[in-house]
């Protein structure tokens, strides 16, 4: 069964993670490679959240597309990132997610899979 990992940053999580770039740098490699090894990460990606933000292009009822600059969501938390996950049960996301060694509000989702 396969989750997705979606990482939130905030705000506090950027300043935190700012006082010690580099500690939780490795500790993030340090997650990513120990799941990796144990078989449990499918795929992932960061965004850059630094350089630019995101673009919202919402569809209209009659098709026409509206574009402005900007998240969907207005409010603190932005999407930072997200990781696939292949793991037996929810509970087992649940614990990889728990081993994240980030600050950032983490968001579990089962993904769609076909019959």
């Amino acid at each position: 069964m396969k989750y997705a990992l979606v990482i939130f940053e905030t705000d506090a999580s950027r300043a935190r993670i700012q006082t010690d770039r580099d500690a939780y740098r490795k500790a993030y490699g340090n997650w990513i490679g120990e799941t990796a090894a144990a078989g449990k990460l499918v795929s992932g990606d960061a965004l850059d959240t630094e350089r630019r933000g995101p673009t919202t292009v919402r569809k209209a009822e009659n098709g026409t597309a509206t574009v402005t600059e900007g998240p969907v969501h207005n409010g603190e938390e932005t999407l930072g990132g997200w990781f696939v996950l292949e793991v037996t049960d929810h509970a087992e996301a649940v614990e990889l997610a728990r081993s994240f060694p980030t600050p950032e509000a983490l968001e579990l989702r089962p993904l769609l899979e076909s019959a």
